[in-house]
């Protein structure tokens, strides 16, 4: 019988240590197990971390080669960079099924019998041990590292109830109830946020790497642990909280640092990939391909912005949550005007203003309005950016004495005339209030390569919120949406602020 070639089904009705020994088994490291299947995968072409968008040249190949090398691996990075979910993810380079005693707390190899309890149940029974298996998907344990974490909770401790129960003395191996390290013996275990461990408890699984060995009050026990070790860390951590001690980092040969999307594509693959649309009529709502880019651009321009903490990043789950929350705005309108369909507007941008404020850590922290100022502010920049790739920079058109194509639109709101967009209202009103506007739509028909029709108004918003953010009309905010109207005449009104009055320069 030969076990390499044996299905899953064959596996399984093997229940004895005998049995076992006759189909040829061979006992292997966690190790050599992910090193095994991964050279499969690559000769397959098949990809393991499918759905990690971005790291195909940078993070995988490290993760490959360290895997290949047998290695411990610390993956270094700013939070939502995916490193968890790619250690999560790693199982899937285990065997789907390994042999374990029945019975065993540390999930010990019956060829390889680690615990005092399988040792001793192997000598008794011999090849009628029992024999269970243990399911790759069980095989990984993650534990988020804080301060209060103990050398009981990861490692172990004396269990004076075991003891008195069995009657053992507390020179005796089997009172220790073990910690999920030593339960962890043929997983994958993953730390996150490894610097804010004490340094202490690093010591303890520095001697568990590096010896091979733990010690428990007292009792010094020789566990040669097959362990693949996965630790997270921030970079910020290093200075704020904690730091890795030297003996560990040492350790753990691989550190593999990771990154946000390195551009607006493949940030928009991972957000297409990962918001929650279930259940949302999305096949009644339709998103423009520039409103996703402005979604990204939004991230991009927080990950840059002084009033941002960089040290603390601008996880991914901004856009995620953020273009979930663009979608409901267009919804509920959906839902108040008892609509067939709808197109998302620039004004609903207004929406996501809840999804960036909790995913920002500002530099210098103050009132709550001091976020949303902030998220309004990220909304506009992305706008400014993006606005010039589809038409012509205001500025620079305005110092051309002829030829200004924002003369029309511009004079009609120099005459005194105001344009609300509201985020309840209804479409036919919505494109009733924007054809107001005197030599919008034919600009944007003209200027907009390729425009689906049902797009048309969407692209003469976004004229009109780039004209605000190059300073050429005044953009006020109002509780139900956004009120555009002359920049001069806007100086004279003593109500209530308009996005001028929001500058990041005043804050």
């Amino acid at each position: 019988m030969n076990y390499e070639n044996l299905k899953a089904s064959e596996l399984l009705k093997i229940k004895t240590l005998g049995e076992l020994k006759a189909s040829g088994y061979q006992p292997k490291s966690i190790k050599e197990e992910l090193r095994q299947n991964l050279i499969k995968n690559i000769s397959q072409k098949i990809n393991v971390f499918e759905g990690i968008w971005g790291f195909e040249d940078t993070v995988i190949p490290d993760i490959e080669r360290a895997i290949l090398s047998r290695h411990n691996i610390n993956l270094l990075g700013l939070r939502g960079q995916a490193k968890t979910r790619i250690a999560r993810m790693m199982t899937s380079l285990l065997d789907e099924y390994v042999p374990v005693v029945e019975g065993a707390e540390l999930n010990d190899d019956p060829l390889q019998p680690l615990s005092a309890f399988a040792k001793e149940l192997i000598a008794s029974k011999g090849d009628l041990t029992s024999v269970n298996w243990w399911h790759r998907d069980d095989r990984y344990t993650e534990k988020l590292a804080t301060p209060d974490v103990s050398v009981a909770d990861l490692i172990g401790d004396v269990d004076p109830i075991k003891a008195a129960t069995m009657k053992l003395s507390y020179n005796d191996e089997r009172v220790i109830h073990y910690g999920l390290v030593p339960r962890s013996h043929r997983s994958i275990f993953v730390i996150n946020e490894l610097p804010d461990l004490q340094a202490r408890i690093q010591v303890a699984l520095f001697n568990i790497l590096q010896e091979g060995d733990i010690q428990i009050r007292g009792f010094k026990l020789r566990l040669p642990l097959d362990i693949q070790f996965v630790f997270t860390a921030n970079p910020e951590d290093y200075t704020n909280r904690g730091s890795i001690v030297t003996p560990l980092k040492d350790r753990i040969e691989s550190q593999i640092i990771t990154h946000y999307p390195k551009s607006i594509e493949i940030g928009k693959r991972i957000t297409a990939q990962e918001a929650k649309l279930e259940g949302k009529p999305v096949d009644k709502i339709h998103v423009p391909e520039l409103m996703k880019d402005l979604i990204e651009q939004v991230a991009i321009e927080a990950r840059k912005s002084e009033y941002v903490d960089e040290k603390s990043g601008v996880s991914a789950r901004l856009t995620i949550s953020a273009y979930e929350n663009l979608v409901s705005a267009a919804e509920r309108r959906l839902y108040i005007n008892q609509e067939e369909s709808t197109v998302v507007r620039v004004a609903d941008l207004i929406g996501i203003i809840p999804a960036i404020t909790g995913k920002v850590e500002l530099v210098y922290e103050g009132e709550q309005e001091g976020a949303g100022l902030v998220a309004y502010n990220l909304i506009g920049k992305a706008v400014r950016t993006l606005f010039t790739d589809y038409f012509p920079s205001p500025e620079q058109k305005k110092k051309e004495k002829e030829g200004n194509p924002y003369v029309l639109p511009l004079s009609w709101f120099g005459e005194g005339n105001e344009l609300d967009v509201l985020a309840s209202q209804s479409d036919k009103a919505y494109k009733a209030e924007l054809h107001q506007v005197p030599g919008l739509e034919d600009f944007v028909t003209k200027t907009v390569s390729n425009l689906p029709e049902k797009e048309k108004e969407f692209y003469m918003e976004f004229l009109l919120h780039g004209l605000a953010e190059y300073s050429q009309l005044s953009k006020k905010l109002l509780e139900t949406g956004m009120q555009f109207r002359d920049l001069f005449s806007s100086m004279f009104d003593m109500g209530a602020p308009d996005e001028e009055d929001f500058d990041e320069d005043d804050m």
